[in-house]
């Protein structure tokens, strides 16, 4: 393989360059050019995704249609960056308008992602900064010293120029300007499409610490028996198994050893294993992923040849943990309408009810989710309502009347948090949400529902609330376009569960809470959302709120022609049911403080009126201006009807003005009946 001998021959070239200097001097002439060899190590990029000092996340392969893309090796504390900083910013205003992607990227040891926000704004670092936590991506670039800038050319991810911006630097002497200026001939050359003059240039600047570049040799006793197949054992194998939701199972080491360059890529790229919130960000029970230290094991013994070693095969005797029920028997099974998952081809979302056999109130404890056909349920989604809908009148929030379950492979059970439960009334029906993926076979399936009871009403009923927004209107071929709304808590409240949505055109989100007294804390991160992955993200430490804390929901979306899975970067995107269109939803579970089963504090007219006022008051300053008043809304003020609601005159309606406007409105519909 290809990539496993050019980062071999990196990392021990990197190794020899730094710790013999006469090898290093006697790589270059005596202007300081790197003689060309017949294949340089490091010659092309293999694709990565890493997060940067604020926590957004950047791919390199999203660029491809990019001229060229440059990244300069920063490190915190390194004078040489400092000073070069001005030049390398000169050089990206120089190339603005010509489309050249720019970044930095640090991979030091020492250096934190917080302390590397507090250089950037100390140094004004005005643009990403990679943070290459595992070191993994700087090993494969042959990274040795701060300072060194890589060109990068999307036509074919060659680099096609590593070295100083110019040579205006030196190790405690600088000039006041630049006689030559590498990095923008070299990005002038790539647009041009010309070859660089010079390919390779000696650099100066800290030497960045990667000590497993000279531990090549070790990699390859790394342990597949006592310690990689126990790591996939753990990770991978309950969705990577004989019928699970993965397209290959992890059944023994001919399978890994085969889609080794394979899990490699995933890794690097973040996309497996699937778990999207950002590590810097909340503690949540239901986390999945790998360590730094397990992707830095797994990566190196892949790049080592993924030798098999000796010991057994830890993979080939693993006895599957999936169960039907792996609570135990359900007090109540539930099974949803059959459906035909074709071979292939995208699958509408699907709505089916059933109605509910209880003939009698329940509180609900524990809920387990079964497919029937494992490799095509992506996602499902459960909840009830007293009511009855007919058919073909679902849709994607029947579920959240009462929600009960959000399923994804390997996260088939829900176990409510202590003392709280979901009151389920006698009668209406069962709602689902199905996501199906083709899996290249017709298949059936029947997914089932069990449900496990309280003998006794608990103390908290468990709630659920959406932060939403309807409004949308997400700009055509705009990349970062951004919508929010907020849920206020008119009493003090704990917030146990998180859940994101949108659809492909979703970027990132994050939930905030803004407190009354004005602190703002991010509880949750997600920095590359994926529609294919609807995770519920369950608090490790449930959070109080108090009473007018805003829990804000954030989305940028991406409606550019880069983003892959866009189906039209030229359509204006309004709200939507269906997946070309987008949703701005902000699922959580929470209860009320002060609520007990006994004692109902819960408005459900307040409930759904604050819901609506959260994402129209789009400043957030609880207040609704004539500007943040459309269709019906602005009609009612223009006519008056509305305006006397205005009891204080100051031109706009608090919450409690809207909340009174909207509860004497319905009472005269109600007596008019």
């Amino acid at each position: 393989m290809r990539f496993l001998m050019v980062v071999m021959a990196a990392a021990l070239t990197a190794c020899s360059a730094e710790t013999d200097p006469a090898t290093h001097d006697d790589m270059h002439d005596g202007a300081g050019v790197v003689r060309e060899v017949a294949e340089s190590v490091n010659d092309y990029v293999d694709n990565f995704s890493l997060l940067d000092h604020k926590g957004r996340a950047h791919e390199l392969y999203y660029y491809d249609d990019a001229p060229a893309i440059a990244i300069m090796i920063q490190g915190n504390g390194c004078p040489i960056v400092r000073n070069a900083w001005s030049d390398y910013s000169a050089v990206r205003d120089q190339f603005a308008d010509k489309g050249v992607e720019f970044y930095m990227l640090n991979a030091n040891r020492q250096d934190k992602r917080s302390t590397i926000a507090e250089e950037a704004d100390n140094f004004s670092y005005d643009m990403p900064i990679l943070n290459d936590e595992t070191q993994l991506i700087a090993e494969a670039l042959g990274v040795t010293r701060t300072a060194e800038v890589l060109v990068i050319s999307p036509s074919d991810w060659s680099i096609i120029y590593r070295g100083p911006v110019n040579d205006r630097l030196g190790y405690g002497q600088q000039r006041a300007e630049a006689k030559e200026h590498y990095l923008a001939d070299a990005l002038a050359a790539a647009i041009a499409g010309k070859p660089v003059e010079t390919r390779i240039r000696r650099s100066k600047g800290c030497i960045v610490n990667l000590p497993e570049t000279a531990k090549v040799a070790e990699h390859a006793t790394i342990s597949y028996s006592e310690t990689i197949a126990p790591m996939l054992a753990e990770n991978c194998a309950s969705c990577h198994e004989e019928g699970g939701i993965a397209p290959w199972a992890m059944n023994d080491y001919s399978m890994i050893e085969g889609f080794a360059p394979m899990i490699r890529e995933v890794v690097r790229t973040k996309r497996m294993p699937p778990w999207s919130a950002d590590p810097h960000v909340g503690k949540f029970t239901n986390a999945r992923g790998l360590t730094i230290e397990e992707k830095q094991t797994l990566v190196h013994w892949i790049e080592a040849g993924a030798p098999r070693g000796d010991g057994p095969d830890p993979l080939a005797t693993r006895v599957s943990d999936a169960s039907d029920w792996p609570l135990g028997q359900p007090d109540l099974i539930i099974e949803a309408p059959a459906f035909d998952v074709p071979a292939s081809g995208i699958v509408d979302y699907q709505f089916p009810t059933v109605l509910n056999p209880m003939d009698k109130d329940i509180w609900v404890k524990a809920v387990t989710v079964v497919p029937g056909d494992k490799t095509v349920v992506h996602h499902a989604l459960v909840g009830s309502s007293e009511k009855v809908t007919k058919p073909g009148e679902g849709d994607y929030q029947d579920v959240f009347d009462n929600y009960l379950i959000g399923f994804v492979p390997g996260a088939e059970s829900y176990i409510y948090p202590e003392s709280t439960g979901v009151f389920v009334k006698a009668g209406g029906e069962f709602r689902f949400q199905m996501h199906y993926t083709t899996s290249g076979r017709a298949t059936t399936d029947k997914t089932k529902l069990g449900l496990y009871f309280h003998d006794t009403p608990p103390k908290f009923p468990l709630r659920q609330q959406v932060a939403l927004n309807v409004a949308l209107g997400i700009p055509p071929n705009a990349a970062d376009h951004k919508e929010q709304a907020y849920f206020e808590f008119d009493n003090p409240a704990t917030i146990y569960m998180l859940f994101p949505h949108s659809h492909y055109r979703g970027k990132s989100s994050v939930f905030d809470v803004l407190y009354p007294d004005g602190r703002e804390e991010t509880i949750l991160s997600v920095p590359d959302y994926d529609f294919n992955w609807q995770h519920t993200y369950s608090l490790a430490e449930p959070l109080d709120v108090p009473k007018g804390a805003k829990l804000i929901h954030r989305t940028l979306y991406d409606n550019s022609a880069r983003n892959l899975a866009n189906p039209n970067p030229d359509r204006t995107v309004p709200w939507g049911l269906q997946s070309h269109d987008e949703m701005l939803y902000g699922s959580f579970m929470f209860r009320w403080t002060a609520e007990t089963a006994d004692n109902p504090v819960h408005d459900p007219l307040q409930f759904g009126i604050r819901q609506f006022y959260g994402f129209a008051d789009k400043d957030m300053d609880g207040k609704l201006v004539r500007t943040e008043m459309g269709g019906r809304l602005g009609r009612a003020w223009d006519n008056g009807s509305m305006k006397q609601a205005d009891r204080d005159g100051d031109d706009a309606l608090s919450f409690a003005e809207y909340y009174g406007f909207r509860k004497a409105q319905m009472q005269r519909r109600r007596s008019s009946r």
